[in-house]
This record gives C-alpha cells, sequence and structure tokens, in this order.
C-alpha cells in the first residue's frame, strides 16, 4: 500500500499552474494526497483542490487565451500594487464556493507575509477566499490585504516552499513541488506558424498594458516620457526578476532545512510570471516533471 502523500505547493506566477498536472498524476498513480499546503499560486491550486473544485477550476484555466487574461486585469492608482485583483477573484466565484478552511475536505495550510509585523502568517482556518487572496498578493503587483493590525502580501517573500509549515500524519511521504527550479525547460511543440500568430498578438496586449502601466506608475521629471516601451518594460521586468531572485534564493535555503521526500521540478524558464494562456503545456510539463520525480523515487 502507498504512503500517503502531504503536499507541498511552491509560488510561482503562472508556472503554478503546472501544480494541476502534478496533483493529477499522483492521484492517477494511486497516491492519496492527505493534505496540501501552499504559497501563492500553489495556495490558489492547492486550496482549490481542497474545495473538491479542481475540474471547474482546471477548464477555466484552460480556457484563458491573451484577451481573456488581460481582460482580467484591473489596474487601479494605488502606489501599494498595480492591480487589485478583484476581476479575477469575482471571476472564480462563479464557479468555486467560498468554503471556510476548517471545513475542507483535507487539511490545507496558505502562506501569506506580514509587512506590518514582520512575520509570517498561516492560515489554517477562516475563509478560504481570504487566505488565497493574501498568498497571491505579489508586492507592487497585486494590492496587499489590510488587516486590523497589519498588511498581507504573497507567502514567497520569506516561504515559497512551506514544508515546515506541512501538517504530518504517520508514515506519510513528505513531497514538494518546486516551480521555479534551475533546470532546463521542455516546451511542448508549437508550429511556427502559430507561434508567430500568438507572438504577435501577445506583443500588442503587452504594448497596451505597459502604456497603461507607466502612466500609473510614479516618475521623476526626467521620466514624464520614456523613448520606448522597452524602457518600461525593463522597469517592470526589473520588479519581477528582482522578487523571483529573492525567492529561488530563499527557497533552496527551505529545501535544505526541510528536506522533503520527493522532490518535483518545473523549470524557472517554463514561462513569464504573468503567462497564464499557457495553461494547457503548463498542465503537460507538471505532469511530466511528476511521473519523472516518482520513478526515479521509486526506482
Amino acid at each position: 500500500m502507498k504512503p500517503k502523500i502531504t503536499l507541498v505547493l511552491s509560488g510561482g506566477g503562472a508556472r503554478g499552474i503546472a501544480h494541476i498536472g502534478v496533483i493529477e498524476e499522483l492521484e492517477r498513480c494511486g497516491y492519496e494526497i492527505a493534505s496540501v499546503t501552499g504559497t501563492s499560486m500553489g495556495a490558489l491550486v492547492g486550496g482549490v483542490y481542497a474545495d473538491d473544485a479542481m475540474t471547474p477550476f482546471k477548464e477555466w484555466m484552460l480556457s484563458l487565451d491573451r484577451r481573456k487574461v488581460f481582460s482580467l486585469v484591473d489596474f487601479t492608482l494605488s502606489r501599494s500594487g498595480l492591480i487589485k485583483g478583484d476581476k479575477v477573484f469575482n471571476k472564480m466565484k462563479d464557479f468555486i464556493p467560498d468554503t471556510p478552511i476548517e471545513e475542507l475536505r483535507i487539511p490545507y495550510a496558505a502562506v501569506a507575509v506580514d509587512l506590518i509585523n514582520s512575520r509570517e502568517v498561516v492560515f489554517r482556518e477562516g475563509s478560504l477566499f481570504d487566505a488565497i487572496r493574501a498568498s497571491v498578493s505579489i508586492p507592487s503587483v497585486l494590492t496587499p490585504v489590510k488587516t486590523s493590525d497589519g498588511l498581507l502580501v504573497d507567502g514567497g517573500v520569506l516561504n515559497n516552499i512551506p514544508t515546515n509549515h506541512a501538517p504530518r500524519v504517520p508514515g506519510d511521504l513528505l513531497v514538494a513541488v518546486n516551480v521555479n527550479a534551475k533546470i532546463p525547460v521542455r516546451l511542448p511543440e508549437i508550429s511556427r506558424e502559430e507561434g508567430e500568430k500568438q507572438k504577435r498578438a501577445y506583443q500588442k496586449k503587452m504594448e497596451e498594458f505597459y502604456s497603461h502601466l507607466h502612466k500609473i506608475l510614479p516618475q521623476g521629471p526626467a521620466e514624464k516620457k520614456p523613448q520606448s516601451n522597452e524602457e518600461t518594460m525593463g522597469y517592470f521586468n526589473l520588479i519581477d526578476t528582482t522578487i523571483s531572485l529573492m525567492t529561488y534564493s530563499l527557497a533552496q535555503k527551505s529545501l535544505l532545512h526541510y528536506a522533503p521526500d520527493v522532490l518535483i521540478e518545473v523549470s524557472r524558464d517554463a514561462c513569464g510570471t504573468y503567462d497564464f494562456y499557457k495553461a494547457v503545456e503548463l498542465v503537460e510539463m507538471g505532469r511530466e516533471a511528476t511521473t519523472s520525480a516518482l520513478n526515479h523515487f521509486e526506482s
């Protein structure tokens, strides 16, 4: 009889969609997931799974193209974040009920960080949506969540692979999924014609995005008229790259102190942080990474 799995899912933006493939492959191989703990996108996918809403969630993710992704972006003039996140979370409420965490079918935990009190916050009870919303609040991108005495942002700021917060059961198998691994990426093949078509459509939307971004970002006197979209894109990418490097470094240290029995890895180069329209190939990457890790563990 196979051991039960204590599952830990990392953050990683759109790359976290690979968690869907991981979960499906674990179950296909006959493993029972006893609990799930996650940060950021890992908290989202893990919460959906614990709430028994994976099927409608997956169908929605697979339906997203570039146009739909951008339609869910609600910009804000707030200097604490560029996107409110209300649109996407309101859309999710159409097919995922907000269940109290203590009533989920398996134990669940989501990790966020309180900037005011400089500490991790682990949600084990209360509103599932509130927990997920706090855990996915990427600093400077999604607006943070205010509490009575704190300000909550993405858990990856301090703990992107929260194995230390995972509830354990006797004889379990601790499985961690890292979607920011420094390994080569293997992308599914796509026709050159279709690839160029998607690239052109994406570039057009990104130009619109960065144009709006430039309007709401604070600028100095010499920055009122950027020379090109590339400069604005560079500023935004700087934020993304800085956060990614920080979370990667902290995750490596966490894995040394709280080593899992099985580590499933997806390349950090699999896609950009906000490439949610690549759900089909990301789910498959998660599936393949799980097969590889299990084969190594079971051999």
